[in-house]
């Protein structure tokens, strides 16, 4: 079982339930953001184990709410992964050379969504 605390940040809020309840089910703990900006906040103050970040956000575009996480020293160190429908041909590339740490494709698999979790907190 896992301790480790996720923070999902998807202003989808059936992608955010749906990422939850399989994260809970393999032992994570998690919270749940609407935007960037309500995600950043979280991560301030709660210091995630790992941020699961959605790419398209009404509030806050992702460049800029990756730049305040990787800005602030409580958060540096926190790996960020995109999780996102943006799968074209070059995008988990650009995505990784932006700064995130990582690249999960929506929908989420429910069978390897924990385990990828796993690995990308392993990797950090």
């Amino acid at each position: 079982m896992s301790d480790e605390l996720i923070l999902i940040v998807d202003d989808n809020g059936q992608n955010r339930k749906l990422a939850r309840d399989v994260l809970r089910f393999a032992g994570f703990r998690t919270l749940e953001a609407e935007g960037g900006g309500e995600g950043v906040s979280l991560a301030v103050e709660h210091v995630p184990d790992l941020v699961l970040m959605d790419i398209r956000m009404p509030d806050m575009n992702w460049t800029e709410a990756l730049r305040r996480l990787r800005g602030d020293e409580r958060t540096a160190r926190i790996p960020i992964v995109a999780l996102t429908s943006s799968t074209m041909k070059g995008d988990r590339e650009q995505f990784l050379d932006e700064g995130f740490d990582g690249y999960l494709q929506k929908p989420i698999s429910v069978r390897e969504f924990p385990d990828q979790v796993r690995s990308h907190l392993r990797a950090s």
